[in-house]
């Protein structure tokens, strides 16, 4: 699918609308079959429902964004394009796009994150840049955070054979500011991304969006070093969900930081001492998880009567709740209750989730 200008321009729009998650843009776009159309239907759609609505930015705000991206040599990547990564395309919910700064057509090959501790051992760095670029001259491109520690020394070992730095902020934000060197010699020979605003500062909120990219464009997750609570280990934990295999370098018991990693082994996650304990685990054969080519609004009214809007929401609770067995508990067939669902989010009554799943929304 090749998509207009018009309608990347559009999908940009939507995902920086207010309140527009990636569940919900992905469920829009199914919905309406276009950002344009959704775009449309979002004013009434929100009315009907009593809610002031979502705030859709000016068209004017989104140029602004288009030229700074140009103005900087990024390229905009919307979910669609041709050459959207298809590890992320099936993460589900996928990002709704991403900022690329440098070589984009990094993430199409074969990557693996090494992630771990900020403050890391000179050990866990020397472990981090020589396990990198044995992965890079081995054929994978490195993926990791551009945070100091590991994730320095991870970008340092990929560097001469292909590396990707996912950013918390915009794609222009150098953070920490010490690894402006590093970034600008991944702009130079690798890749950095965003799926932030070009110009935007980090945020804590951020990281761990951040996390998910790096996770979702991977095939699987190192973890060098790491402290029980950490975002090395959220990246983990989202790894696993998203069906990708995470790895765990072991560590001594006296060390906090390798608390992270001998938990995760305790887990289950894969052993990891060099190269040849990631290559046995990517030539055991297994089935990463595709994204699902099923349409949910296939067959769904125009219009959903608010009588069916009502018996629906009748039916959530906190407890998330598979859409197809509202479908089934109401006798009315899965696009009728995936429209209801998607008005219900747009009221803030419903909360959408991964999988297919909906709860009530938040008070």
């Amino acid at each position: 699918m090749t998509l207009t200008d018009a309608e990347r321009f559009a999908r940009l729009r939507l995902a920086r609308t207010d309140q527009i998650g990636p569940v919900t843009f992905r469920q829009l776009l199914e919905r309406f079959g276009s950002a344009g159309r959704a775009l449309e239907a979002l004013p009434d759609l929100t009315r009907r429902g009593g809610t002031h609505g979502h705030t859709i930015p000016p068209v004017d705000d989104i140029s602004v964004e288009m030229e700074a991206g140009e103005r900087i040599g990024a390229r905009l990547i919307v979910l669609g394009d041709a050459d959207y990564p298809d590890m992320l395309a099936a993460v589900d919910p996928p990002p709704p796009l991403l900022w690329a700064l440098g070589d984009a057509s990094l993430m199409a090959r074969p990557c693996i994150a090494v992630v771990g501790a900020r403050i890391a051992s000179a050990g866990g760095q020397r472990i981090a840049r020589g396990l990198s670029q044995q992965l890079g001259e081995a054929g994978h491109v490195v993926v990791s955070g551009l945070a100091r520690g590991i994730d320095a020394a991870a970008h340092a070992g990929a560097l001469p054979t292909g590396t990707v730095a996912v950013l918390g902020g915009g794609v222009d934000d150098i953070y920490p500011p010490d690894n402006a060197d590093l970034y600008a010699q991944i702009v130079d020979r690798g890749c950095v991304v965003s799926e932030s605003r070009i110009g935007a500062r980090a945020q804590a909120k951020d990281f761990p969006r951040r996390n998910r990219i790096i996770s979702g464009l991977s095939r699987g997750v190192i973890v060098v070093e790491a402290e029980l609570k950490s975002g090395s280990l959220i990246t983990a934990r989202l790894a696993g969900e998203q069906g990708r295999d995470v790895f765990a370098v072991p560590g001594s018991p006296l060390d906090p930081r390798s608390q992270g990693p001998n938990e995760l082994l305790r887990q289950g996650a894969i052993l990891c001492e060099g190269l040849e304990d990631v290559e046995r685990a990517f030539n055991t054969l297994r089935t990463l998880r595709e994204p699902s080519p099923a349409n949910p609004f296939d067959g769904a009214p125009d219009d959903v009567e608010a009588a069916v809007i009502e018996q629906v929401a009748a039916l959530l609770s906190p407890t998330p709740t598979p859409r197809d067995e509202l479908a089934r508990a109401l006798g009315l067939p899965i696009g009728t209750v995936a429209a209801a669902l998607l008005e219900l989010h747009l009221m803030g009554r419903a909360e959408l989730l991964p999988g297919g799943l909906a709860a009530t929304g938040s008070p």
